[in-house]
């Protein structure tokens, strides 16, 4: 395979994996009309788990040697399974319930912002003046977002709040996974923090299932989770640890920008979510911010 045609598939998985995460916030605003939020994000993880197994299985039959694992590395899948599942799924899911799918998505895409405070300081990459100005006005847009009349319905400071938790659970997880995936791929990594994730969650998702009835989820609740679960999970995870082993993690956590674009053009006819000036206003510091900062 050329190289052009190599980097042709590669970025056409990017934005596949974009366009899966920017209907990741549609689909989990449906999927919690039906579901508690909490309960929610630990079925969508302990799904997603199930899903990736017959992937891993399937790895593993066309592999002649058992894969070696180091001490090291055991501690660190178990702090990715910890950071980039588990949490990450519980915020997520969490503040989006509490916020608006326009607040979200721009609250995830300063990822890349947290993806470079961390690499910087870390020592992997030189933070500039530049770098620190773009931090800035990013934080000025957030801070429209929820202080300036006029907020998106359904924004709240605390939604905003945990999906940024989510945002930073996921810049950690991506700072940290980029030698592992390296050494034993996409889908061993992928497996791992999923099937971790699932079991850490596991006492939650027993304790909340049993109060819950079930029966009465409508199929469209099941098959929003189900999609939240297969796609953004499980399709997107594999693609975004495939991608960094042949890209920098800053530059992978960049196509977050076109998120908000793409989820908010769909929060409009599908949730009747409107188009605020704080939001115009915010949402182009945000964009704005994260941009000086990728360049600084």
């Amino acid at each position: 395979m050329s190289r052009r045609t190599f980097q042709i598939r590669l970025y056409s998985l990017i934005l596949l994996m974009v366009l899966f995460w920017s209907l990741n916030y549609i689909v989990g605003k449906i999927a919690l009309r039906s579901f508690p939020p909490l309960l929610l994000a630990c079925i969508r993880t302990t799904m997603a788990a199930l899903f990736v197994l017959p992937v891993y299985w399937w790895k593993m039959r066309s592999q002649d040697a058992p894969e070696l694992w180091s001490k090291g590395e055991g501690r660190g899948v178990v702090l990715i399974a910890l950071l980039g599942v588990a949490l990450n799924q519980v915020f997520f899911v969490m503040g989006l319930s509490r916020t608006s799918v326009a607040h979200s998505s721009l609250v995830i895409s300063a990822s890349p912002v947290l993806v470079l405070l961390i690499s910087g300081w870390l020592g992997r990459e030189r933070l500039s003046t530049l770098k620190f100005v773009g931090m800035a006005i990013a934080a000025a847009g957030v801070g429209v977002l929820n202080l300036v009349p006029g907020k998106s319905h359904g924004a709240t400071i605390l939604g905003d709040t945990l999906v940024f938790l989510g945002a930073l659970t996921f810049a950690l997880y991506t700072v940290t996974s980029k030698q592992l995936v390296a050494r034993h791929g996409a889908i061993t990594l992928t497996t791992f923090a999923y099937l971790g994730g699932a079991l850490m969650l596991a006492p939650v998702t027993l304790w909340l299932a049993r109060d819950f009835n079930f029966s009465a989820a409508p199929l469209t609740g099941w098959l929003s989770i189900g999609f939240m679960a297969a796609f953004p999970s499980v399709v997107c995870y594999l693609i975004f640890s495939y991608a960094l082993v042949y890209i920098p993690a800053s530059r992978v956590s960049a196509f977050s920008y076109l998120q908000p674009l793409i989820a908010s053009a769909l929060a409009v006819p599908i949730l009747g979510e409107p188009i605020t000036g704080a939001l115009a206003a915010g949402g182009a510091l945000v964009l704005a911010g994260v941009c000086v900062t990728e360049r600084g």
